[in-house]
């Protein structure tokens, strides 16, 4: 795997053939892997809507946003369109402690010729912006006012960035792209669902090319995605339970939307409930580890009752007689 891109894509794939999606679309894509590529996970499975919008962005250099509730696998979604592309690829998340020098660079002391000299160290969008890149903004409407003013000039038409300590104007990278995924497209957290997102500028929301929104799967797909996962619950007996556990993760997020509960199960949890299950052979206790743990305790009945309701079982009765018939 080579540390250097090439700088313009060399091939083309097809759409139908490397997403299974149907169309006669065919993509830009480097021919070779480099450090920056995402690693392929074979078993994903790509939204034909969403994906085709992704494609859009790398193809015909659209800003992308991504928007949806969290678990859905936005991130996930542009990383493996970028995989299959071997489209270098960078992730940062717009937390609180993200600042508007992290983003454009700072100056620091570094020693040369064994004497202290100030140099300009770039952030990581000016490293980015030169480089065939495909740069993704996590949890995007959780940013900071000073940093959300840095992006927005990435958005304009042309795209030019100002260094202005530098003074220096960066002009992108043919290949750079520009990503970024939200739970509340800027609208803020009028539900209570997430604490901590911003009211974002309409301008600049505005300023977005495509604005794609990636839901749940449908339980059919949710047990394929599993399956191609954990191997061992394509047998009849693991089918039905894996048909139980997805209606119950199903449940949790209906529970979240409506703020009954503060936590959902993601597709990824289900995977580790499966495996779980493999491993300590329980899947009662799997549940707990994978999932029930992680929640408030005040919420733990209404957990049971979706348990209940999904595996015909009372959950602390199924735990215990499980555990004592393991202690007899």
């Amino acid at each position: 795997m080579s540390s250097a891109p090439s700088e313009v894509p060399t091939t083309t794939l097809s759409v139908r053939e490397t997403f299974s999606i149907d169309s006669n679309l065919r993509v830009q894509a480097f021919a070779e892997r480099v450090d920056y590529v995402p690693d392929i996970d074979e078993g994903y499975h790509f939204n034909p809507e969403v994906t085709l919008a992704i494609l859009a962005g790398f193809t015909h250099n659209r800003r992308v946003m991504l928007q949806g509730l969290h678990g859905t696998g936005k991130s996930t979604h542009i990383e493996q369109v970028a995989a299959r592309l071997n489209w270098p690829c960078m992730r940062v998340n717009l937390d609180g402690h993200i600042s508007r020098l992290d983003l454009v660079g700072k100056d620091t002391i570094v020693i040369k010729e064994s004497r202290q000299v100030t140099e300009f160290q770039e952030g990581i969008v000016p490293w980015s912006l030169q480089r065939p890149m495909a740069l993704v903004f996590d949890e995007y409407d959780a940013g900071r006012a000073d940093v959300m003013f840095v992006i927005q000039r990435l958005l304009e038409r042309e795209g030019k960035f100002a260094l202005l300590d530098q003074n220096r104007v960066l002009t992108p990278h043919p290949c750079f792209r520009l990503f970024a995924t939200a739970n509340t497209v800027g609208l803020g957290n009028s539900t209570g669902l997430y604490h901590g997102t911003q009211l974002l500028n309409h301008g600049q929301i505005d300023r977005w090319n495509i604005v794609a929104t990636l839901n749940y799967l449908s339980s059919t797909e949710e047990m394929s995605i599993v399956q191609a996962r954990v191997a061992e619950f394509t047998s009849e007996k693991n089918t039905r339970m894996l048909k139980s556990m997805v209606a119950l993760a199903t449940l949790t997020r209906e529970g979240f939307v409506v703020g009954d509960i503060s936590t959902l199960m993601s597709p990824r949890t289900v995977i580790s409930w499966a495996e779980n299950t493999l491993i300590f052979d329980d899947h009662v206790l799997a549940f707990k580890l994978s999932f029930l743990n992680k929640c408030e305790e005040d919420e733990h009945p209404i957990i049971a009752e979706y348990f209940q309701r999904c595996f015909d079982e009372d959950l602390d009765i199924a735990y215990m007689q499980q555990h004592n018939s393991d202690n007899g």
